[in-house]
């Protein structure tokens, strides 16, 4: 197959790019809205983050490497417990998870939404509140919901029958009444990538409506009396944009409510709509400001409450993404520059797909710059690809760099705050990054890089 070929496959038009995409006309300049708030071009030309050099960075660190700035992360965090003051704002485990990041989200306030055991074992081991997680997942093993009761997780989100059964089991034995919420599929088509959809029929999360599974859920936790159940639980996917998808979703939960406490005289105190709203990862994308979305959300809460006479109930929101995502850039080194026939220009960095998977999983768009130096240079259209050993190993399908890009040059990608360390793999046996946390012009690690080393202390063969 030809070059041109094989891209017009993915979705591009060959050398030229997507038609959205112009030369800038600062090849230097930054677009606010993908960056960390406290990153800027300084006057020698190279990135600055919370007053600290990208290229003391590189050398102190080494690349490739995530750099975390604290205050932007915090300030996000405010911005949703501010805009939603009587709501718990859940932070996303899965999105990326370390003790330093819980320790980060308990002091603002936040809860935390865990997946796994591990993910709750990272929770407990830096001190948050059990009763301020929240526990998902669509297979939790016995040993896993036994580790949330002896916690007291406050709420276990039910996935399926199976697990209802399983849960009763473990809390009669125990003698314990956890709180529960019902996980409810509402057949919202959100518009987003097929696989971060969560809330069509056909798929592995929760209890249809459409086929009455929900309701029967409900109403089999109710009659048992052993699990308290608290309310329903609605997600429709992540990366999100578009609140009419939530006004559905409330629409078709909230009659449910009322069929639950038409027929058991059950009136549920929490409703928990999700979340997943989106970010910026290139200038295409508008999400909006956690105040609009918070009068968004009220405004359809209250209007569906009030259509199906029932109280407001006390809400949960989960921001997903839209918390660390934006407070974290990966900084890069490149290796090689190629020019293949004047088709594209290659800009080959020192990670890829072993760090941020997302490129080559979700076709995701990300935008870079150059990071150590200014250049002067005319803009080319390159492609930022990593080091592994996969043709579809692209960090970056399309982006302006300065015609002067050279082995050595840092590279900075934004918005590698969501799902790139948390879904980073040890693919050609390359060791993960490690997290560097920046604050008040102080960098501090708080994932340490792997080794070789680590590598091998696994192999017992």
């Amino acid at each position: 197959m030809r070059a041109h070929e094989a891209g017009a496959l993915h979705g591009d038009i060959g050398h030229r790019g997507p038609a959205w995409l112009r030369p800038p006309a600062d090849v230097n300049a930054l677009v606010p809205q993908l960056w960390p708030r406290q990153v800027e071009r300084g006057a020698h030309g190279a990135l600055t983050v919370a007053g600290l050099d990208v290229r003391e960075l590189a050398a102190g660190y080494g690349t490739p490497a995530y750099v975390l700035d604290e205050d932007d992360l915090r300030s996000r965090a405010r911005d949703f417990r501010d805009a939603f003051p009587d709501v718990d704002v859940y932070y996303a485990g899965k999105a990326f998870l370390c003790r330093a990041v819980v320790r980060m989200i308990a002091e603002e306030g936040l809860h935390l939404d865990v997946c796994s055991g591990g993910e709750l074992a990272t929770a407990l081991s830096a001190g948050m509140p059990a009763e301020r997680i929240g526990f998902h997942g669509n297979n939790k093993s016995v040993a896993e919901l036994t580790r949330a009761l002896d916690a007291g997780v406050g709420r276990i989100i039910l996935d399926s029958f199976t697990e209802i059964d399983r849960l009763t089991a473990l809390a009669r034995e125990r003698g314990v009444r956890p709180g529960v919420l019902i996980r409810v599929t509402v057949g919202v088509e959100a518009h987003t990538h097929e696989f971060i959809a969560t809330a069509h029929e056909d798929q592995k999360f929760g209890f249809s409506l459409a086929g009455g599974a929900a309701a029967a859920a409900a109403f089999k936790v109710i009659d048992e009396g052993v699990l308290d159940l608290r309310g329903l639980h609605s997600h429709i996917g992540s990366q999100i944009f578009d609140t009419s998808g939530f006004e559905v979703s409330a629409r078709r939960v909230l009659a449910l409510q009322a069929q639950i406490r038409d027929a058991r005289g059950v009136e549920l105190p929490e409703l928990d709509l999700g979340g997943g709203f989106g970010i910026a990862y290139t200038t295409q994308d508008d999400p909006s400001p956690p105040a609009e979305l918070a009068k968004r959300l009220r405004k359809i809460v209250d209007s569906e409450c009030a259509a199906e006479n029932l109280a407001v109930p006390h809400l949960s929101i989960e921001p997903g993404r839209a918390i660390v995502g934006p407070a974290v850039f990966t900084l890069y080194e490149v290796g090689t520059v190629k020019d293949v026939d004047g088709l594209r220009t290659y800009v080959s960095v020192d990670g890829g797909m072993s760090d941020n998977i997302r490129t080559a999983l979700y076709d995701a768009s990300y935008s870079a710059t150059l990071a150590g130096r200014a250049s002067t240079a005319e803009p080319l259209l390159a492609r930022v690809v990593g080091k592994h050993c996969e043709s579809g190993d692209i960090v970056v399908k399309d982006e302006f760099l300065p015609a002067d890009v050279q082995p050595g040059d840092l590279v900075a990608v934004p918005g590698t705050g969501a799902y790139c360390r948390s879904m980073a793999s040890n693919y050609n046996h390359v060791p993960r990054p490690p997290v560097v946390a920046v604050r008040d012009g102080r960098a501090r690690l708080i994932v340490r890089r792997e080794t070789e080393e680590d590598l091998l202390a696994l192999d017992v063969g």
